[in-house]
């Protein structure tokens, strides 16, 4: 890759798997004269292929003030620097308040998508998250925590429409989730999956129902780095009723641009 102009670099890592990064987001790591990553969330694998003379940098101990100042820092000296996030960084990446600062110094920012733990953990899974026929919305949010949400998006209030529902940091709110889902008319037997450091060697898959979700969690000792999904499209067996649920992309009376359609039986 040519040399990265000055600016950060705002880079999403995948969920864990170092296969899973973009890769233009590989080319803008290996290539990036500071690395400055989350290094809690982030594989340390992927950090390593680097350039041998990048300044690596972890980012766990420093706060907002601090981490803006290091990337400013780097940047007026004619430095490329990539600012490497777990997932994507537009979900829950805390990105907004870096990129306004840095805007505030004048520092140039691009940001390079990566791979959801919501998307890694519907592929581990090997689910489908809108089902036609049965589903066709999925909502990401997280249950309310220390961080409050806003009042219209209240758990229970975006449970009412009975869609897809994957839930980020939200491993120790266990007992509230459940309790808003069943406010929300949730039937006790609605699959719920929970998957743990989805792609990594040690990650754990729990398959269970709404009104088991806290017992298999806390039986399995879950309270981190989990994403929890939960709706009728986690269910493995309705697989074995495929018919009811075929999209009309594929159906041979259906018409388009490149095929033409066959007149039904």
């Amino acid at each position: 890759m040519t040399k990265l102009a000055a600016k950060v670099y705002i880079v999403g890592a995948g969920p864990g798997d170092p296969e899973l990064i973009t890769v233009k987001g590989l080319r803008v790591l290996q290539a990036a004269d500071v690395v400055l990553f989350t290094d809690s969330l982030v594989n340390d694998a992927l950090i390593a292929q680097a350039k041998p003379d990048a300044v690596v940098l972890k980012s766990s101990g420093m706060d907002l003030e601090q981490l803006v100042d290091c990337m400013v820092a780097h940047v007026r000296q004619g430095q490329s620097v990539a600012r490497v996030h777990t997932g994507d960084p537009a979900v829950f990446g805390a990105i907004f308040e870096q990129i306004a600062l840095l805007k505030q110094q004048g520092i140039e920012v691009e940001i390079i998508p990566g791979v959801s733990s919501v998307f890694a953990a519907a592929a581990v899974l090997g689910a489908e998250l809108t089902i036609p026929n049965l589903t066709q919305t999925v909502i990401l949010t997280r249950a309310e925590g220390r961080t409050p949400v806003p009042e219209r998006e209240k758990l229970a209030e975006l449970a009412a429409h009975h869609a897809t529902i994957a839930l980020y940091l939200s491993a120790t709110l266990t007992k509230k989730v459940v309790r808003e889902l069943r406010a929300a008319d949730w039937a006790e037997e609605t699959p719920v999956a929970v998957v743990q450091r989805a792609t990594w060697p040690d990650q754990q898959v729990i398959r269970t129902t709404l009104g088991r979700l806290d017992e298999d969690m806390r039986q399995a000792g879950i309270r981190s780095h989990a994403m929890i999904l939960a709706g009728w499209a986690l269910d493995p067996s309705r697989l074995a009723e495929a018919e009811m649920y075929r999209s009309r992309l594929y159906d041979k009376t259906f018409t388009h641009g490149f095929r033409k359609g066959v007149d039904a039986p």
